[in-house]
């Protein structure tokens, strides 16, 4: 029975998946990424409008990528070079992005999706699901193994370290937020692939969802992508609901299993020293 969920969890931990990276890399840098529903939010919606317009779903990837690191440059520009506060910011951002798909929301006809791979033993799923798990090694690999990983986690760690190497703070700090918007893009893309369509506030929630994970991983790519998985159990569960658990029940579980890892897990998570700080 459990292994019959595996399919539908894998399809609803890649997109948070994908967020949960950008959040590392955007709050490794020290900059607090509240706005990853919103990155979600319009990478999912430009997929759409750029398929619908060119009828090519790479150029319709193109697109929503894209939209997502124009979001994420426009969190950048106000809260790095302008100072604004963070998480203000990130919400104004959700808002926005909100606001902005839902007044120019595509026409409603389907789109098509993204490349689908059969692998033997594992399924046929879109190769984003695949590109997932490389994303999070080569993450890892990135922030712990590289002299670009340890300076991106300095911006978020100790500004006086690279003030030592003659290196600026703002670079990394823009470098993690659009790699954030990126990665955040990539997963609304992935989630309107696979419904082949857009609605108004279809993420639901997701880029908090993977915020709580970027939190439960304690800023770690490895542990972060897992707890996504995780969570995608979690709304596996919600879909299929062959037990007959009232569907009210199944249908909050995955917020109900996001404040319970909070409650649990801020007071023992080491968020990066400079998360939140304004400092040149």
């Amino acid at each position: 029975m459990i292994l019959n969920l595996i399919p539908t969890t894998l399809r609803m931990a890649t997109p948070l998946g994908f967020a949960a990276l950008g959040g590392i890399y955007s709050e490794r840098a020290g900059v607090i990424n509240l706005a990853l529903e919103g990155m979600m939010l319009i990478g999912a919606f430009g997929y759409v409008v750029g398929t619908q317009v060119s009828g090519s779903v790479w150029f319709g990837l193109l697109v929503g990528i894209g939209f997502g690191v124009g979001l994420a440059l426009l969190h950048a520009i106000a809260t790095v070079t302008f100072h604004a506060e963070q998480v203000v910011t990130g919400i104004g951002i959700n808002i926005l992005a909100l606001g902005i798909t839902e007044y120019l929301l595509p026409m409603s006809k389907q789109v098509g999706g993204l490349p689908h791979w059969e692998l033997p033993f594992i399924g046929s799923y879109s190769f984003i699901v695949y590109l997932l798990p490389v994303l999070m090694i080569v993450s890892h690999l990135f922030l712990f193994k590289t002299p670009w990983g340890l300076r991106l986690r300095a911006a978020g760690e100790s500004t006086e370290a690279l003030a030592a190497l003659s290196l600026s703070r703002t670079k990394w700090q823009y470098f993690g937020i659009l790699l954030s918007g990126l990665l955040a893009g990539v997963g609304g893309c992935f989630l309107a692939s696979e419904v082949h369509y857009f609605t108004k506030g279809m993420t639901a929630g997701r880029g908090y969802l993977a915020l709580a994970a970027v939190i439960f991983g304690n800023w770690r790519p490895l542990s972060g992508v897992s707890a996504c998985f995780l969570f995608g159990f979690a709304t596996a569960l919600e879909l299929a609901n062959r037990w007959n658990i009232p569907v009210q029940l199944l249908n909050s579980l995955p917020y109900i299993l996001t404040m319970v890892v909070l409650i649990g897990f801020v007071g023992t998570s080491r968020p990066p020293a400079g998360l939140g700080k304004i400092k040149s």
